[in-house]
């Protein structure tokens, strides 16, 4: 559903316009607002935690996951953390969010001892002691909720061990006409008001529907990780109605 979430926990307003009238919204304040009801409403979604299944397969992360070290930037609840888990189910994992009420949420589940949690901002990782070389970064649900992904991305590429996967999984249109007219009426029929219904706010639901349409299309972002240096981009999308609408970019860097 919104699985937008866990990853977009980042501490910044934004301006949008919903109609005529201006929301200015606090994304990490309104996930932890939401963080209690989030994961029944992600659970709603047909295809949510498989869908973050497949882009952690895509990595192609080796063997069973035995001696990587792995970053799961944006965790949220741990859904994602938990996708990375299955993937490779051996490896250590450093799940990061910004939002201190998605990470409560999180750690009340029941974690091998190799899966460690940090909050921090994405921008502030080596601050807070989260440093590379990473065998691999999932980014579920996030560089598109950053002010500036840039400098993140950046920071990600030099964080990656020589030949190690950075995956995104998110909302990231594909350009068509299509796309964008079943993604706003997805959110104005379903998403929005469940959101609403679930946690008494709709502000970030309304600003997830806003940011997807604002945001790179597929083509664009990898063309950005590609500006950063990374090869071997890859894009895969989901099936159903998030055809076209949610995607994998796998990019790598340079062995």
């Amino acid at each position: 559903m919104s699985g937008d979430a866990t990853s977009d926990s980042h501490r910044h307003s934004r301006v949008l316009h919903s109609y005529a009238e201006p929301v200015t919204i606090d994304v990490t304040g309104e996930f932890d607002a939401a963080a209690a009801r989030y994961d029944r409403l992600v659970g709603a979604s047909p295809g949510y935690h498989r869908n973050l299944a497949r882009s952690a397969r895509r990595m192609h992360l080796p063997g069973s996951g035995a001696g990587l070290h792995l970053l799961d930037l944006g965790c949220g609840t741990g859904a994602s953390t938990l996708a990375l888990l299955a993937a490779a189910p051996q490896a250590r994992i450093t799940a990061v969010d910004a939002s201190a009420g998605m990470l409560a949420q999180a750690r009340q589940a029941d974690w091998p001892a190799r899966v460690s949690f940090v909050h921090a901002r994405a921008e502030e990782l080596a601050a807070a002691g989260v440093r590379g070389p990473f065998d691999g970064i999932f980014a579920a649900y996030l560089v598109r909720n950053l002010p500036d992904p840039d400098p993140v991305l950046a920071e990600l590429r030099a964080a990656l061990a020589p030949g190690a996967p950075l995956a995104i999984h998110d909302y990231t249109l594909d350009g068509q006409v299509r796309s964008r007219a079943i993604w706003t009426a997805v959110c104005w029929t379903v998403i929005i008001p469940t959101g609403k219904m679930l946690t008494g706010r709709a502000a970030l639901y309304r600003y997830l529907w806003r940011s997807v349409l604002r945001f790179n299309t597929v083509d664009a972002l990898a063309t950005r990780l590609r500006g950063h240096g990374l090869v071997d981009t890859q894009i895969a999308t989901m099936p159903g109605w998030e055809r076209g609408i949610v995607h994998t970019v796998v990019a790598r860097r340079a062995a």
